[in-house]
Protein backbone atom coordinates (compact mmCIF):
# COMPACT_ATOMS: atom_id res chain seq x y z
CA UNK A 1 0.00 0.00 0.00
CA UNK A 2 1.28 3.45 -1.05
CA UNK A 3 0.26 6.31 0.95
CA UNK A 4 -1.29 9.09 0.17
CA UNK A 5 0.93 12.30 -0.82
CA UNK A 6 -1.07 15.57 -1.02
CA UNK A 7 0.25 18.87 -1.96
CA UNK A 8 -1.43 21.80 -2.57
CA UNK A 9 0.63 24.91 -4.78
CA UNK A 10 -1.62 28.19 -5.12
CA UNK A 11 -1.08 30.46 -7.70
CA UNK A 12 -3.13 34.08 -7.63
CA UNK A 13 -6.57 34.81 -5.46
CA UNK A 14 -8.24 31.61 -6.11
CA UNK A 15 -6.32 28.85 -8.06
CA UNK A 16 -4.70 25.87 -6.90
CA UNK A 17 -3.03 22.72 -8.38
CA UNK A 18 -3.26 19.63 -6.03
CA UNK A 19 -0.48 17.49 -6.99
CA UNK A 20 -0.87 13.76 -5.55
CA UNK A 21 1.27 10.80 -5.34
CA UNK A 22 0.25 7.08 -4.38
CA UNK A 23 -2.84 5.17 -3.59
CA UNK A 24 -6.66 7.05 -3.31
CA UNK A 25 -8.85 4.27 -1.55
CA UNK A 26 -11.19 3.90 1.68
CA UNK A 27 -8.28 4.64 3.86
CA UNK A 28 -7.28 8.30 2.18
CA UNK A 29 -9.80 9.36 0.25
CA UNK A 30 -10.98 11.66 2.97
CA UNK A 31 -7.18 13.24 3.26
CA UNK A 32 -8.23 14.48 0.13
CA UNK A 33 -12.31 15.26 0.75
CA UNK A 34 -10.40 17.27 3.90
CA UNK A 35 -7.51 18.69 1.43
CA UNK A 36 -10.15 20.26 -1.27
CA UNK A 37 -12.72 21.26 1.54
CA UNK A 38 -9.52 23.36 3.28
CA UNK A 39 -8.81 24.79 -0.20
CA UNK A 40 -12.58 26.10 -0.40
CA UNK A 41 -12.40 27.17 3.09
CA UNK A 42 -9.48 29.56 2.29
CA UNK A 43 -11.01 30.82 -1.12
CA UNK A 44 -9.89 28.93 -3.69
CA UNK A 45 -12.11 28.15 -6.53
CA UNK A 46 -10.39 26.44 -9.13
CA UNK A 47 -9.01 23.65 -8.60
CA UNK A 48 -6.53 21.47 -10.76
CA UNK A 49 -6.18 17.71 -9.27
CA UNK A 50 -2.80 16.70 -10.59
CA UNK A 51 -3.22 12.63 -10.67
CA UNK A 52 -0.16 11.57 -12.37
CA UNK A 53 1.53 10.48 -9.70
CA UNK A 54 -1.64 8.35 -8.48
CA UNK A 55 -1.24 4.34 -8.28
CA UNK A 56 -4.28 3.17 -7.26
CA UNK A 57 -8.07 4.57 -7.45
CA UNK A 58 -11.10 3.27 -6.25
CA UNK A 59 -14.51 3.94 -5.74
CA UNK A 60 -14.26 6.08 -2.39
CA UNK A 61 -11.46 7.80 -4.78
CA UNK A 62 -13.70 8.14 -7.01
CA UNK A 63 -16.42 9.13 -4.73
CA UNK A 64 -13.81 11.82 -3.08
CA UNK A 65 -13.38 13.88 -6.41
CA UNK A 66 -17.24 13.72 -7.55
CA UNK A 67 -18.11 15.24 -4.10
CA UNK A 68 -15.05 17.71 -4.50
CA UNK A 69 -16.29 18.59 -7.89
CA UNK A 70 -20.17 19.41 -6.66
CA UNK A 71 -18.42 21.43 -3.79
CA UNK A 72 -16.03 23.99 -6.20
CA UNK A 73 -19.27 24.00 -8.40
CA UNK A 74 -21.84 24.55 -5.99
CA UNK A 75 -19.14 27.70 -4.74
CA UNK A 76 -18.75 29.16 -8.74
CA UNK A 77 -15.57 26.67 -9.08
CA UNK A 78 -14.13 24.40 -11.02
CA UNK A 79 -11.75 20.96 -10.60
CA UNK A 80 -9.52 19.92 -13.58
CA UNK A 81 -8.04 16.83 -13.81
CA UNK A 82 -4.72 16.12 -15.19
CA UNK A 83 -4.65 12.19 -16.02
CA UNK A 84 -2.32 10.47 -18.81
CA UNK A 85 -3.11 7.20 -20.43
CA UNK A 86 -2.99 4.27 -18.15
CA UNK A 87 -5.07 2.45 -15.38
CA UNK A 88 -5.96 5.65 -13.79
CA UNK A 89 -7.62 7.20 -16.55
CA UNK A 90 -9.46 3.75 -17.42
CA UNK A 91 -11.18 3.84 -14.13
CA UNK A 92 -12.93 7.10 -15.80
CA UNK A 93 -13.81 5.06 -18.65
CA UNK A 94 -15.23 1.87 -17.18
CA UNK A 95 -17.17 3.83 -14.79
CA UNK A 96 -18.57 6.75 -17.49
CA UNK A 97 -16.63 9.43 -15.26
CA UNK A 98 -14.59 10.85 -18.17
CA UNK A 99 -17.87 12.34 -19.44
CA UNK A 100 -18.28 14.03 -15.71
CA UNK A 101 -14.56 15.94 -15.45
CA UNK A 102 -12.24 17.76 -17.26
CA UNK A 103 -9.05 16.15 -18.70
CA UNK A 104 -6.08 17.31 -19.33
CA UNK A 105 -2.82 15.30 -20.21
CA UNK A 106 -0.67 17.97 -18.09
CA UNK A 107 -0.71 21.06 -15.85
CA UNK A 108 0.21 23.15 -18.51
CA UNK A 109 -2.80 22.35 -20.58
CA UNK A 110 -4.77 22.35 -17.98
CA UNK A 111 -3.68 26.06 -17.13
CA UNK A 112 -3.71 27.45 -20.38
CA UNK A 113 -7.30 26.48 -21.03
CA UNK A 114 -9.02 28.28 -18.56
CA UNK A 115 -9.93 31.87 -17.56
CA UNK A 116 -9.80 32.14 -14.22
CA UNK A 117 -6.13 30.22 -14.39
CA UNK A 118 -5.03 32.55 -16.75
CA UNK A 119 -5.91 35.73 -14.68
CA UNK A 120 -3.98 33.87 -11.54
CA UNK A 121 -0.66 33.67 -14.17
CA UNK A 122 -1.28 37.19 -15.26
CA UNK A 123 -1.25 38.05 -11.47
CA UNK A 124 1.51 35.90 -10.56
CA UNK A 125 3.58 38.02 -13.80
CA UNK A 126 4.56 34.36 -15.27
CA UNK A 127 3.23 32.55 -18.41
CA UNK A 128 1.57 28.83 -17.78
CA UNK A 129 4.79 26.64 -18.37
CA UNK A 130 7.43 28.98 -16.74
CA UNK A 131 4.76 28.53 -13.36
CA UNK A 132 4.60 25.11 -13.88
CA UNK A 133 8.13 24.52 -14.87
CA UNK A 134 9.23 26.80 -11.27
CA UNK A 135 6.81 24.23 -9.46
CA UNK A 136 8.01 21.13 -10.90
CA UNK A 137 4.33 20.00 -12.54
CA UNK A 138 5.80 18.91 -15.67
Amino acid sequence: MQPLHLQSITAGADCAVLRTAGEIDAYSAPQLREQVIKLLADGTRHVIVDLRGVEFLDSTGLGALVGSLKRLREQDGSLALVATAGKILTVFRVTGLIRVFEFHPSAVEAISSDPHWQTAMAAEGQSAEEWCRAQELQ
